[in-house]
């Protein structure tokens, strides 16, 4: 077996090669990658949620040298 990655965000590209593969009778199976951790972006998330329920400091920089 052999394994090819295509990289294009273009839907017209996609679809063309799909179809391409489909003409040969190649089976393929497609993926999408996440653009960040799954992780990360749930602590992004969870700290929008603290922010709007105002569980945030506000530190003035003239504050922090004192």
């Amino acid at each position: 077996m052999t394994t090819l990655t295509i990289n294009t965000e273009d839907k017209e590209v996609l679809n063309a090669v799909k179809a391409l593969l489909k003409g040969f009778k190649v089976s393929f199976k497609e993926k999408q990658d996440a653009p960040y951790n799954p992780e990360f972006v749930a602590k992004i998330e969870k700290s929008r949620q603290e922010v709007r329920e105002g569980k945030t400091v506000k530190i003035e920089l003239d504050e922090i040298g004192k």
